[in-house]
């Protein structure tokens, strides 16, 4: 599974792998693939550089990237100054407080224990705190940034290509894309609407030609709905140069939910279990569903909040969600292939299977086309 944009990274396979754990991450890269370690969920910088070190001592010198949060599109001041935390929390309504506080009430979600902390603050939606991160990770030799929401900052750019690292971002939209390439990104992701995660309103198979045909002659990777060899090869066939992977690797042996309830919800999932809910962080995103998404899209509530409110409102609600397990609201982003991930395998397995379906992809297309080997 080579092409130009593997060859160039000097990787045995164009998959992308992204995941939020560095033991996955370091794993697909082991693999032959290209781990991306997503930061979004570091709010401190010394947090992202001890893992950053972990990621160092157990990538065997193989590359690998990061993948951080700047969104296009952010909650400004009126006065244009910089918004902190509390800026933001202060500008959220007494009723979607009241609202979190009724659901959890409803399910008897237990409070965190006294002194406990409320877990990942969703800070990693904010450009400062992505900055901050950026800081920590130009002092590694990562070789690819990716930004999931838009075109990063021209400087950060700038910041980038000066340091030999290829950007890359996703777009849902070939409008998307070309604001990428006029941008000076390197690599556009394709993410069709099975993704899961943010993602847009354009399925795969139909976006992906059209971003290839957009950005040419940018490399693209094809995102959303695939988890197959079979995938791989006809993400490949539609053009692109590698598939971007995420929602793959959720049940991997090296993943760290640490929530068997969690894990079993997504090994009994089908791919008609997930919804596009702005419940998580305030933009549409593919989640498992459940009582929790089905509340904030229920139109008798008061309805998600934009990013980043959303994200800072739900935050402790979530944390008391999975420390306790509620099994009713308990979910997490995922994309459709979910009805594929049926067992807990490791990752050099999950790479074993995809070879072999590519390999049968492939030999398959050849007795096609005529072109079987005797």
């Amino acid at each position: 599974m080579q092409t130009e944009l593997s060859n160039a990274l000097g990787v045995e396979h164009a998959v992308f792998g992204f995941t939020p754990f560095p033991a996955v991450a370091a794993a697909i890269t082991r693999a032959g693939g290209f781990g991306v370690l997503g930061a979004v969920r570091y709010t401190a910088p010394g947090e992202l550089a001890r893992d950053l070190d972990w990621m160092q001592e157990h990538t065997d010198g193989l590359p690998y990237g990061l993948d951080v949060v700047m969104p296009a599109k952010k909650v400004e001041a009126p006065d244009n100054h910089t918004l902190t935390e509390a800026d933001i929390e202060a500008m959220i309504p007494e009723e979607h407080r009241r609202f979190v506080t009724e659901i959890l009430d409803k399910y008897h979600v237990p409070q965190l224990a006294d002194g406990e902390a409320s877990g990942w603050r969703i800070t990693g939606w904010m450009e400062q705190v992505a900055r901050t991160q950026l800081d920590v990770a130009f002092d590694y030799p990562i070789k690819l940034l990716a930004n999931a929401l838009g075109s990063p900052p021209s400087d950060v750019v700038r910041r980038a290509h000066d340091h030999g690292i290829l950007v890359a971002a996703l777009a849902g939209s070939p409008r998307h894309a070309l604001r990428h390439k006029a941008a000076g990104i390197d690599v556009v992701v394709a993410q069709g609407y099975e993704a899961g995660g943010h993602t847009g309103e354009i399925a795969t198979m139909v976006l992906t030609p059209e971003v290839v045909a957009a950005v040419d002659p940018l490399p693209v990777l094809a995102a959303g709905g695939i988890g197959t060899g079979e995938q791989i090869a006809a993400g490949l066939a539609l053009g692109a140069q590698g598939v971007w992977l995420g929602s793959l690797w959720l049940t991997t042996e090296e993943a760290e939910l640490h929530s068997r309830r969690l894990t079993a919800k997504l090994l009994a999932a089908g791919p008609g279990d997930t919804v596009r809910s702005r419940a998580l962080t305030g933009k549409p995103a593919r989640q498992l569903r459940t009582d929790w998404t089905d509340a904030w899209d229920d139109p008798s509530g008061p309805g998600p909040l934009p990013m980043p409110l959303q994200g800072l409102l739900v935050a402790e609600a979530n944390s008391r969600i999975q420390r306790h397990e509620v099994e009713p609201l308990l979910g997490t982003p995922v994309g459709q292939i979910v009805g594929r991930m049926t067992s807990e395998r490791s990752v050099q397995a999950v790479f074993d299977d995809l070879t072999r379906g590519f390999e049968r992809a492939i030999d398959r297309i050849n007795r096609i086309a005529g072109r079987s080997q005797p």
